[in-house]
């Protein structure tokens, strides 16, 4: 089978987003072939170049997302005709699609995204106006010029002051249409490539999206064009990202935009032969932006446990028999100087992550089970990070001052901050075998990448109720409320008081983790997906022979069966059945 993998920041580039999963993806699927089409974010990104490539990516072609390759097609009357029909009925589609946010009415128009009826006039105008703007531009080279021309701005000015144009939309001024038409002309500049022809992604079996919004748009007109099938994955629900950015902008700036990206949204759900969310958090998300439920097929993403094997096979019986042995000797009087707890975090530090109720959480901790140390391992995410670490080391120096055992001794603060790659943190799975018990504190949290990692190597975990955390946990770990350094704390020493309870939620997340959440299952659930997809899908190019007739048997069954059948085997064929027949009977003269 031949996939086209769409990307937009990720693979094949060198640490983008979403590229560690993607690569997994396809060396695991060794037996199908990849076309990848990747969209890059920034210069940058294309200076670090491309991770190594395994032999079953036959091609790349690649496109900027963040510059506008100026491709010199100048438009004629006709031509510019057409772009301003097409453009203006996509714009007239955003100015009187719903707002999004409020609730759907009787007679009112219908939520963008929230597509419970995907065959609303909004939907089908914006729809229809989308492959009309691809069609243009696949006849005449491009559309780079027209979607940054004053043309584009006066047909999006037309459509706001039209009649029926809802309210935020009649508000913009100048700057909120010029802003918007540049949006927009960024968001489009996939309908100007030259990907959509019978040698490009009209020559793979299937699409597969590795994310939604922008990325998800070539697959659509494969569809459009050659009736590809389309697979989005979604491990972060594109639309909802975008409703949580540009909070600087005007109302209609907002609207304007919220309207095109949930009407993208609605277009690639209703297309997309099958819907794949990460978690249940995303899909109730796909769910709420008018996904239909039978599409949905919710894949983990898959990790590789090989780095956490020794961990979890070997010291979990180790640390387990120690802990046992040392509560024994020492006796329940002499805990509190003995110390031998340690509880890890790790991850990047940034608000979100809410390291201030983990360290007052500690307090508490600590007054519970004297000599409990806390060791806080990642690195500052952006400026914010670094002022965010500048504020914990801060609090943590306010609430541990140093220790010494003596009056000549030099003291040690409890929390220890440190970064991957320092001593006795050389990787993830080092900094798991040395704590008791791995603490999650966030408020905000995708998919806890992190907390399987802690799962793979068999601790016990006390986690914040945010985001994925129950779906991933199960059973497995303590959850509770976020935001509440007191519920953190009893937890965590409910656990560092009971070292069997935490050998078995150790033993019991670990078996979990990888039955659920290792690249094997990852890998075999995307090619069970595959296959369903291309056999629920038409045959869209029959083979005609030499004189341009169908051969109905000339591509066999065999050809979506994992592995290289991209010609039928050619069969011997005996030489009396060649030759020219001699007639059954004779001539009459």
């Amino acid at each position: 089978m031949r996939i086209g993998l769409l990307t937009e920041g990720g693979y094949p580039y060198v640490g983008g987003e979403g590229g560690v999963w993607c690569d997994r993806l396809v060396r695991g699927l060794d037996r199908h072939e990849f076309d990848v089409y990747a969209f890059s974010t920034g210069q940058a990104q294309e200076d670090a170049g491309w991770v190594e490539l395994p032999p079953q990516v036959q091609r790349v072609r690649t496109a900027p997302l963040w510059v506008a390759e100026e491709d010199g097609v100048v438009h004629g009357r006709r031509a510019r005709r057409r772009f301003t029909e097409h453009y203006g009925e996509l714009a007239a589609a955003l100015c009187t699609a719903a707002e999004p946010g409020t609730a759907q009415r009787p007679g009112t128009a219908q939520r963008p995204g929230i597509a419970e009826k995907p065959g609303t006039a909004e939907a089908d105008r914006f729809a229809n106006a989308l492959h009309g703007l691809a069609e243009l531009a696949r006849d005449e080279g491009g559309l780079v010029a027209a979607l940054r021309s004053e043309q584009a701005v006066r047909a999006l000015e037309r459509a706001c002051r039209a009649p029926g144009a809802r309210r935020a939309a009649r508000e913009a001024r100048v700057p909120d249409l010029l802003a918007v038409a540049d949006h927009l002309e960024r968001a489009l500049r996939p309908l100007s490539l030259d990907w959509y022809e019978e040698d490009g992604l009209g020559a793979v079996d299937l699409c597969h999206a590795a994310s939604g919004g922008i990325a998800a748009l070539p697959g659509l007109l494969a569809r459009h064009f050659f009736g590809v099938p389309l697979v989005v994955t979604e491990y972060g629900v594109r639309l909802r990202t975008h409703y949580l950015t540009r909070p600087d902008a005007s109302p209609a700036v907002r609207s304007l935009l919220a309207a095109f990206h949930g009407l993208l949204t609605a277009e690639t759900y209703r297309a997309a032969s099958y819907l794949v969310p990460g978690n249940a958090h995303a899909r109730r998300w796909q769910e709420r932006c008018g996904a239909d439920r039978a599409k949905l097929r919710t894949i983990h993403p898959g990790l590789d446990a090989t780095p956490f094997a020794r961990v979890g096979e070997d010291r979990r019986t180790q640390d387990r028999e120690k802990d046992e042995k040392r509560e024994k000797q020492e006796g329940q009087e002499k805990r509190e100087h003995a110390g031998p707890h340690t509880l890890v975090w790790l991850g990047r530090v940034e608000p979100a992550k809410d390291l201030v109720s983990l360290l007052h959480a500690f307090a508490e901790v600590r007054a519970a089970e004297p000599g409990t140390r806390l060791r806080i391992v990642g690195r500052p995410s952006g400026p914010e990070g670094e002022a965010y670490l500048g504020h914990c080391r801060a609090l943590a120096a306010q609430l541990f001052p140093d220790e010494a055992d003596g009056p000549h001794a030099v003291g040690r603060n409890p929390v220890s901050f440190e970064e991957l790659g320092g001593p006795g943190a050389e990787t993830t799975a080092d900094v798991h075998a040395g704590g008791t018990v791995t603490v999650l504190s966030s408020v905000v949290e995708g998919f806890p990448v992190g907390l399987i990692e802690a799962m793979f190597c068999g601790r016990a975990t006390v986690s914040t109720d945010v985001g994925a955390v129950v779906e991933v946990i199960g059973g497995t770990g303590l959850v509770v409320p976020p935001r509440n350094p007191r519920a953190l704390a009893e937890a965590c020493v409910s656990l560092l008081r009971d070292p069997e309870r935490r050998a078995r939620l150790g033993a019991a997340a670990r078996a979990r983790a990888l039955e659920l959440f290792s690249v094997e299952q990852n890998v075999a659930a995307f090619r069970g997906l595959y296959l369903e997809t291309v056999a629920r899908t038409p045959v869209r190019r029959p083979v005609l022979d030499g004189a341009g007739a169908p051969q109905p048997f000339a591509a066999p069954a065999e050809a979506h069966v994992p592995g290289h059948w991209t010609e039928p085997t050619p069969r011997a064929v005996p030489t009396w059945a060649v030759e020219t027949p001699e007639p059954v009977t004779e001539t009459v003269r």
